[in-house]
Formats: structure tokens, sequence, C-alpha cells
């Protein structure tokens, strides 16, 4: 046997780090990154060179991986649901498009090189697969009355993305660590985002103008209108917006956050540090405060009140602090006002809500059952839009549509209760509750906003599938044996 060294080729030689060849070629490569970043500083000014940077190193550690993928859609729907690639043409992609395609991309990968061999698909993909079918029909059978644009169709087609990442999440998420990775991201990226609407609310609104101007390259709205007002009056308080553009949007995002947030407080083993979750839990309530989003604070009300009643009683206890404590409170009066004319149906924003919910069941009566579709409506006195997310699902896919959507959420809190009887194992409790909170919550915030199903807000209807697939997860990982 020879049992000689193998001697290096010429060419391992010539490129050897010590080489002269080696050297040059090192030397050669720092100017070329050198001449790319300098060349993105130059087009783009220093921050956006570095924001560009991030995000191709970002955009490569996702087609690694379909977490990194799921975790950065997530803190892109937190922080920059609006933000577009601004590309010089008619079709400037958002930032939650790449992510979710990439993450479609890398599972479906995945599954064809069988790194995944088997297809979790719980009793709720069936029913769900239904109702993504009959709003395709319903798109297209809305076709015949109304022209179909570039928007509408790229709209339409994020939505049903946005549907299919429930089976997404329900087979990428297979361990309690998946489960727990997940948590941790959407509590933190829900805090920034609750930091930042506390913050550009307290600074001067030309400072908070100024900063959410700059994101303007990325298809944001600037100017002064940003700022936002109760009934859109001036004389009135402001409203808390963050990176969300809308107060109602963003109140229906605390809805989501602080739930989960709020539930980890009492877990057994939380996911982050206990105290640190105290530090952010004042910061969501405010943020959500600051909103002054009826429906919402009282969708978060009603989510904590369930988990409350069910397991943290502790919770009530809280809970009762904080309602005495808004009611008292000087500096709360101005909302108690406004919470009461809502009710009572005295101010702007409610009766406007009323003419809509009017108009809604005429659209519905006249096209009961496959809707109107979503690109518009055959008749000149009605339009398709109501706040109000169950009358939205019918105006555009009937009252078919309507019946499978609870049928649905029907089968994903049948399947949740099903998984707490069997003897769930404490680990996973706090997450099945924090999930659950926020689905009752987002769904009961629902009567009053319709941002979990509309065409303008892609990032939302997301963000409600991701979680219907984490509450199911959660429930699938507590009934079943623990994995490594």
């Amino acid at each position: 046997m020879d049992h000689r060294i193998a001697q290096p080729k010429w060419y391992e030689e010539w490129f050897a780090a010590d080489s002269p060849a080696g050297v040059v070629a090192v030397i050669l490569l720092c100017v070329a990154v050198g001449g790319v970043v300098g060349a993105l500083i130059g087009l783009l000014g220093p921050l956006y060179a570095v924001a560009a940077i991030v995000a191709a190193a970002a955009g490569l550690l996702m087609l690694r991986s379909v977490h990194v993928g799921m975790f950065a859609a997530i803190g892109i729907i937190c922080l920059l649901p609006f933000a577009a690639i601004p590309l010089p043409i008619s079709f400037s992609p958002t930032f939650l498009d790449v992510a979710l395609v990439a993450v479609y991309v890398v599972w479906l990968l995945r599954v064809a090189q069988r790194k995944q061999r088997d297809f979790i698909a719980t009793p709720v993909a069936f029913p769900l697969l239904l109702f993504i079918i009959l709003a395709v029909v319903a798109f297209l059978a809305g076709l015949a009355h109304a022209r179909l644009t570039a928007n509408v169709l790229r709209h339409f087609a994020e939505v049903i993305m946005a549907l299919g990442l429930f089976y997404v999440v329900v087979n990428i998420v297979r361990t309690k660590g998946e489960l727990d990775w997940t948590l941790r991201v959407i509590i933190l990226a829900g805090f920034a985002s609750a930091f930042l609407g506390v913050v550009f609310y307290y600074l001067p609104q030309g400072t908070t103008v100024r900063i959410l101007s700059a994101l303007g390259r990325f298809n944001y709205p600037t100017g002064a209108d940003i700022i936002q007002y109760v009934e859109d009056n001036p004389e009135l308080p402001m409203r808390a917006i963050s990176t969300s553009v809308n107060p109602n949007l963003l109140g229906s995002l605390m809805i989501l956050i602080t739930s989960v947030t709020v539930a980890q407080l009492f877990a057994e083993k939380p996911v982050l540090p206990r105290w640190m979750l105290w530090g952010m839990v004042p910061f969501m309530g405010l943020c959500l405060y600051l909103t002054y989003s009826r429906g919402s604070l009282l969708g978060l009300a009603v989510g904590l009140g369930v988990i409350a009643l069910v397991r943290y009683r502790k919770l009530l206890v809280l809970m009762a602090i904080v309602g005495i404590l808004f009611l008292l409170l000087p500096g709360t009066q101005a909302y108690v006002a406004h919470f009461i004319e809502g009710v009572r149906g005295e101010d702007l924003a409610t009766q406007m809500r009323f003419g809509e919910y009017k108009d809604a069941l005429t659209l519905i009566s006249r096209y009961p059952w496959l809707g109107v579709g979503f690109a518009g409506t055959p008749d000149i006195d009605l339009y398709i839009g109501v706040s109000n997310v169950y009358l939205m699902i019918a105006e555009q896919t009937g009252l078919i549509g309507l019946a499978l959507f609870l049928a649905v959420m029907g089968t994903v809190f049948a399947y949740v209760w099903r998984g707490w009887h069997a003897r769930m194992s404490r680990t996973h409790e706090a997450a099945l509750l924090g999930f659950v909170a926020a689905l009752v919550g987002i769904m009961t915030g629902g009567l009053f906003d319709h941002y979990f199903f509309n065409l303008d807000f892609p990032h939302s209807v997301s963000f409600f599938w991701i979680y219907v697939g984490l509450a199911v997860a959660a429930a699938r990982l507590g009934m079943e044996p623990a994995k490594p």
C-alpha cells in the first residue's frame, strides 16, 4: 500500500492564502465587496444601503430555512406591513410577498426532497380547503360584472396565499422548541411595534411625521396626513398608529400580540424571562389604549376573560384592577366618554358603521349565495366594504362562504377543546390559551372591523391564519408524546 502523502496540485499552491495569487484574490474580493457597498451607499444613502445588505443576508437565510422565512414574515407583519420593494415597475412586490413566497418555496422543496415525508392535515384542513375553493369560485364569478385589475388580482392572490399559511404552519411547527421560538418572535416583534406606537405618539408631531415619512421610499404614506385623530377631527385626541398606518389596524394587531404575551405571564415556564414580559405588557396595553380602537379594546377584554375563566384566575384580579383604574383616572375620562358614545350610537364613527351595515345587508339580500366576488358590485348603488368581517365575507363569498368560514373556526375551537381535555402538558397550555384568547379577541373585534378578511390588508389576513395554525399546532403537540 502506498503511504506517501499526496502533494498539493500546482493550482492549490498558487491560490493558497499565503501565496501571491491568494493575496491578490483576497484583495480583489475586498475591492468587489467594497465597490458594491459603495455603489449601494451612493445610490440609496447609508441607512438604506445597510437595510439592503441586511435584507440580502436575511433573504439568503430564508432560502435555507422555512422557519427563518416564517420569522421574517412575522417581523414584517408587525413592523413593516405595507413596505414594498422600490422597483421602477408598475407592480412593486411587498416585503411580505417576498417572505411568504420564500416560505412556500422552501417548504415545497423540503417536501419534494423528502425531508418532510408526512403531511399533517388535522380536521381543519378539509373545511378550510372548501372555503378557499369557494373564494376562488366567487372571485371568478364576480368577474362577470366587474373589470379585473392587476391590483385586485394581486391582492386576491395574497389573500389565498395567506389562507394557505395554515397548512404551512401546522406542518413546520412540530416540536415544543419550534412553537416556543415562534412565540418569542411574535412577542418581540409585537412589542417593538407597540413601543414604536407609544414613542411616535408622544414625540412632537413634526418629528413623528418626519420619521414616518422616511418610509415613503417603501410605498408608505408621507406628510402631515400620517397623523390620525378620533373621527378625523384634529380637535379630538390623536390616535397611535406605529408603522401600521391605521390605528384600528394597530389595535387589531395588539389584540393578537397582547393575548399571547399575557398568557405567558402565568405560564409555568414562559418562553421569555418573566420580568421581561412584565415590562412589555404595559407598553402593549398603552399602545392599544392610544389607538382609541373601542372594538379592539373590547376584543382583548373578551379574549383575556376567556383564559382567565378557564385557567388563570389571577388574571381576573389583574383585569379588575386595570378596569377600575381605567374608569377612575382623570386621564382616561375622555376615552370612557368616547366608549359610551359608541355604545349608544351617538358618535359619527358609529353612525357611519350603522349605515355600512344597512348597505351590506341590502347587498347580501340581493346576492345571497355566492356574493359579488372581490372586484366590484353589479349595482351602482352598492359597494363592497363594511366594518364587520362577517358581513364582509358574506358580501364577497355569500352566505355559503360565511357558513364555511364559521365551520372552519368551529372546527378549530372543537379541536382545541379536545386538546385541552386530553390532559395537555402544562408546558403547552399557556401557548394554547394565548392563541385561543387571541382568536376569540380578534373575532370579537371583527364585529366592528374587517381586517382579517380584506384584500387591502393581506398582512392582517396572513397573521390571523398563522395564529389559527399555531393554535392547532399547540393543541396537537399537547395531545402527542414529546418529540426531540
